[in-house]
């Protein structure tokens, strides 16, 4: 929901008519009043997982906004924690708000279009939370193939996905809607804003990154309930860049 020092419906408007990094730009002084920050319910399960994994030497948070992930990445990572964002209001956010401490690790606060990224194959751990939607299906293996260039061997690359709300549901519906209203705006309207929710399918996702060179596994997330079906609501994606490649 919407915390009362939110955005207004105009300010949300004007971002939904402005480019990605003009609407963030806008957006990012009341980013985290809004129910578009990944919330701690999401964040702690994932932080969970990646206990099991480390620790790690250096960490990077692909679109990391206003920095949601970062917590959770000062937790497993020794060394060095980097944010990277095309939007530089959120990273300004994110930089002003961030804890500061003389103790390891350090954290470096990037403006960078994910697509390109600027670093050497120097991080042990990749994260990204919520940001998958702002790429259409054609720049993923490319999203992915950027991803995979800046892990060392052995590294890995963790995010949570949902399963698909199932056919009929209200969820089913609203997503359905909500991409359809985008799909519309985005024929209109320029520049466009790309933010799709139903096109970042687990099956179409997985397949992609083992073309991409990763070995790819599915962990439960359990703390964010289950389906009809007894399956779990959310999994977390663990692609791992084999040693050697």
């Amino acid at each position: 929901m919407f915390a009362p020092q939110g955005p207004t419906f105009r300010e949300l408007t004007v971002q939904a008519l402005s480019s990605v990094e003009r609407g963030y730009d806008l957006l990012a002084p009341k980013f985290d009043r809004t129910p578009f920050r990944t919330p701690e319910s999401v964040l702690a399960p994932v932080s969970r997982v990646l206990h099991t994994l480390g620790p790690f030497d250096g960490g990077l948070d692909l679109c990391c906004g206003t920095g949601a992930g970062i917590e959770v990445l000062r937790q497993v990572c020794r060394e060095r924690v980097t944010g990277v964002d095309i939007s530089a209001g959120m990273l300004a956010v994110g930089r002003a708000r961030a804890r500061t401490t003389a103790a390891a690790p350090r954290v470096e606060w990037v403006r960078a279009d994910a697509r390109a990224l600027p670093f050497a194959p120097v991080f042990d751990l990749v994260v990204s939370f919520g940001a998958f939607g702002h790429f259409l299906p054609r720049e993923r293996p490319g999203l992915f193939a950027q991803v995979h260039s800046v892990l060392r061997p052995g590294g890995r690359f963790v995010f949570p996905i949902v399963a698909p709300a199932r056919p009929g549901s209200p969820g089913y519906w609203a997503l359905l809607a909500f991409d359809a209203v985008m799909r519309v705006r985005n024929a209109l309207w320029r520049p466009r804003f790309v933010m799709y929710y139903r096109t970042f399918r687990p099956s179409d996702v997985r397949a992609e990154l083992a073309r991409t060179g990763f070995d790819v596994r599915l962990h439960a997330l359990p703390e964010l309930g289950l389906r009809p079906d007894g399956s779990p609501r959310c999994r977390v994606v663990v692609a791992t860049r084999p040693p050697g490649r």
